[in-house]
């Protein structure tokens, strides 16, 4: 180790020294007693707390210390997720925490800001801190103290359900922009807390899936936005549901206090992610300040095992010092509390639409399809359900109550204006039709129970043909009992399916009533039918629908009439995704690709709007005019997409992840140990080739790669240079041309190739720099960006840290990261 190093650097390093010694298998591992005691002696102290914090907690009684550490229902609920009801003789106030992830989630309206994914889309660390700061001043003016927000585990595999709630797959651009939001959150005095630690990287089996991963992987992939997290000075920190190497993430020694605390410095609090904890002793001793939503743990039995001798009241307090450190640094505690902002709908909806407009990405545009201008702009169909039907943000806890969400089919009419012909046709009835006459659909409709009613149909429904039904269920209170020849159609499931999927565009009628679906055949003739409803104690509403191959198919030729009387056609395709499941297929859901294929057949100057969230397949592409990535584009998502398609601005996004070609050509195929896990063991044995480093390393030619993204533009780049930079970096110099005729947008970006030097394994090409750029027709611009040290550098798990790849690098430049069409090397000097 150089002499020069300083003493904190070391006692980091000795830190994970000790972590990786305790690995298993190059594993995080769990550290044994002896390691243990090691790391606690030879890791730098946290800063320490303020005196003020030291007083408040030898005056705090062991009860008030306990109801710090675990939350607690909210007898003043505003609709957010957690609370803590603080200790008012002594000045805490309560704390409320909310999700937050694309705005801020509790009853009141708030900005539905675009899903993250679509920020990450606009390479621009800048827009995240901005798109942080209208969460954190929301935050604040909603009576919140806590953003349970931004999620940064990496999106690993395009099935993951909650792929639109972070940023990419590329560790880098991660870090780059988890850093950056926070500062924005934190700036506004609403605490941020990055989540989910760590690789909690899918939603299936998530509380039981137990993750084996390297650990030069773990540090180069996963971790590299966390460290990035907390260097930004995030206040918390939320532990996963999954176990690391056969231990929970929240009560798992290696990362809560051998990487997060000894190895980075964290200095907030950690709490769980809700429910789950899973032990008393062990979590607190492993670093799990605060257990939520409840306290389940660490309510009396933590209180018994204090008083029992088996935890010391000093490991207490030290969780408690964390939460009341982070507090007082953002003036919570006391008298002189800071006064809560008005919100400022306005200035979050400006920044909502810039966010929408700057991540839109247009991955195909043949025969200039578009923007529309001339007889495309005046004779326009649109097709497809969420053209009515806004779909401004994803289901579960991303879900945001916006100030407004117009639909995409006004905005369009809007734009083209008075003169211009907009028709439309759903193509596909999300919400189902009426029952046939053969049943009785007059009292299926609309149907009111009141108050301790309860309203019941035996009889007969009569089909004339085998057919496939889907059976809609909507209600406002209880769900409805439906039983169609002896089986019963919407049966309670999980609590936790039941808990996410009241949000989300299918999820709930435009009127606002729950909906619930059921597809089954049903054979020629008669069936039994039985509904029972139950009007509780405030009464409800229900209707019972159908959606059959048969109605399907009038939508689907409604759609083609309409799209062969048009110039031009605009087709909005979806997906429902929510936190708590993942997804089947990465095929659009439902019969949405035979209601492509039909149109663009009538048409093929169509346009395929996608509001999906994540990468789907597209059996259908070449048949489409052009493809523009919306995913969830928040409230002013339908005034962007106006915008977008008729060329009032560049499609600005680029991808953050890579489309695969099928279900069968991505990192994540064929391999089942590597997901969804076998025998409650997922093997991360991609190991540091993640996201498009895989697709490089096997040479598998993806469907769209990481980066891409069209322009109404041209771009010529030009005089790539790079030299050695002080402290073991690199600096790429460029230039960049608008060789078009329209103002536009484009994304250089470069790419670093292995070191000579390292016997590490190392992929092919990493993301090494990037710059968004803005230009008019016929602007030239120098670029300078530069390479970081730790970009080029490898984590060697025997040293243990952060090793410089030095020696004669090559680095690409290009639009992504298979588009690279200048190459340079460079020397990379010893830091």
């Amino acid at each position: 180790m150089p002499q020069n190093v300083s003493r904190r650097r070391a006692l980091r390093l000795l830190g994970g020294a000790v972590t990786a010694a305790a690995a298993a298998a190059g594993a995080v591992g769990a550290l044994t007693s002896t390691a243990a005691a090691r790391v606690r002696a030879a890791a730098p102290r946290p800063a320490r707390a303020g005196r003020h914090v030291d007083e408040l907690v030898a005056r705090l009684t062991l009860d008030e210390k306990l109801g710090l550490l675990h939350g607690a229902k909210d007898p003043h609920s505003l609709g957010q997720a957690g609370y803590l009801p603080g200790v008012p003789r002594l000045g805490i106030p309560p704390v409320r925490l909310a999700d937050g992830p694309a705005g801020v989630r509790v009853r009141a309206r708030a900005t539905a800001l675009p899903a993250p994914v679509m920020l990450a889309s606009a390479f621009d660390p800048a827009l995240a801190r901005e798109y942080g700061r209208v969460i954190g001043h929301e935050g604040r003016a909603l009576g919140q103290d806590v953003l349970l927000s931004p999620m940064v585990n990496l999106i690993r595999t395009p099935y993951a359900g909650r792929n639109f709630e972070t940023f990419a797959e590329d560790p880098l651009l991660s870090a780059d922009l988890v850093a950056e939001e926070i500062r924005g959150i934190q700036g506004e005095g609403l605490i941020a807390t990055v989540k989910h630690f760590a690789l909690n990287n899918q939603e299936k089996d998530r509380t039981t899936v137990d993750v084996r991963v390297a650990e030069q992987a773990l540090h180069e992939t996963e971790l590299r936005g966390f460290e990035a997290a907390v260097a930004a000075g995030a206040g918390s920190v939320m532990g996963a549901y999954n176990k690391v190497d056969g231990v929970h993430a929240c009560q798992n020694a290696p990362l809560l206090t051998g990487v997060l605390r000894d190895l980075w410095g964290f200095d907030g609090w950690v709490m769980s992610d809700w429910d789950a904890t899973h032990s008393t002793v062990p979590s607190l001793t492993a670093g799990l300040d605060m257990e939520m939503p409840s306290g389940r743990w660490y309510g009396t039995p933590l209180r018994d095992a204090v008083r029992a001798g088996a935890v010391p009241e000093a490991d207490v307090d030290r969780s408690v010092r964390r939460i009341l450190t982070v507090l007082d640094r953002f003036g919570l505690l006391g008298p002189a509390a800071p006064a809560r902002p008005v919100r400022d709908a306005r200035d979050g909806a400006r920044v909502a639409y810039r966010v929408a407009t700057a991540g839109a990405t247009l991955l195909r545009n043949e025969h200039a399809t578009l923007p529309l201008t001339g007889a495309a702009a005046r004779s326009l169909a649109v097709i497809g359900p969420t053209g009515a039907h806004p779909l401004a943000s994803g289901g579960g806890s991303a879900h945001v109550v916006p100030d407004r969400a117009d639909s995409p089919l006004a905005a369009l009419t809007a734009r083209a204006g008075k003169d211009a012909r907009v028709t439309y046709a759903a193509g596909e009835r999300l919400y189902g039709s009426p029952l046939p006459a053969t049943a009785p659909a007059a009292s299926f409709e609309e149907r009111a129970v009141g108050a301790g009613e309860t309203w019941r149909y035996e009889g007969t429904l009569t089909t004339g043909e085998p057919d496939e039904w889907t059976f809609v269920v909507h209600y406002s209170g209880e769900r409805p009992q439906v039983v169609v020849d002896g089986t019963e159609l919407f049966p309670v499931r999980d609590v936790e399916s039941e808990l996410f999927a009241g949000f989300g565009l299918l999820s709930r009628a435009p009127d606002g009533l729950k909906v619930r679906r059921r597809t089954l055949p049903l054979a020629a003739g008669r069936h039994t039918l039985r509904v029972t409803a139950k009007g509780g104690t405030g009464g409800q509403r229900f209707r019972l629908r159908r959606t059959t191959g048969a109605t399907r198919a009038l939508d689907v030729a409604e759609a083609v009439r309409a799209a062969r009387a048009a110039h031009s056609v605009v087709l909005f395709a979806y997906e429902d995704a929510a936190e708590g499941r993942d997804r089947a297929t990465l095929a659009l859901p439902g019969h949405q690709e035979a209601l492509i294929e039909a149109v663009t057949a009538a048409n093929p100057r169509t346009t395929v709007v996608l509001n999906t969230s994540s990468a789907v397949t597209m059996p259908w592409l070449e048949r489409t005019g052009a493809v523009l990535q919306m995913y969830y584009p928040g409230q002013e998502g339908a005034a962007a997409t106006a915008a977008v398609l008729f060329g009032d601005t560049d499609p600005g996004g680029r991808l953050t992840q890579t489309f695969p070609v099928s279900e069968t050509r991505h990192p994540m195929a064929g391999d089942p140990r590597r997901y969804p896990g076998t025998d409650g063991i997922e093997e991360y044995s991609e190991g540091v080739r993640t996201g498009h480093r895989w697709y490089d390393a096997h040479g598998v030619e993806p469907l769209f790669p990481f980066g891409h993204g069209l322009s109404y533009t041209t771009f010529a780049y030009a005089g790539l240079a790079v030299t050695p930079a002080p402290g073991g970096g690199l600096t790429a110099r460029l230039t960049v041309r608008n060789t078009g005729r329209r103002t536009g947008v484009t994304v250089a970006q470069l790419y670093a190739g292995p070191s000579p030097d390292l016997t590490l394994d190392q992929p092919p090409r990493v993301l090494a720099g990037y710059r968004r750029v803005e230009l008019r027709p016929g602007e030239v611009r120098h670029l300078t960006v530069p390479i970081a040290a730790r970009t080029l550098s490898c984590w060697d798990p025997a040293r243990p840290g952060w090793v410089l790849g030095t020696g004669s690098r090559s680095v690409w430049l290009g639009t992504s990261s298979r588009d690279l069409g200048l190459t340079a090397r460079a020397t990379v000097l010893p830091g």
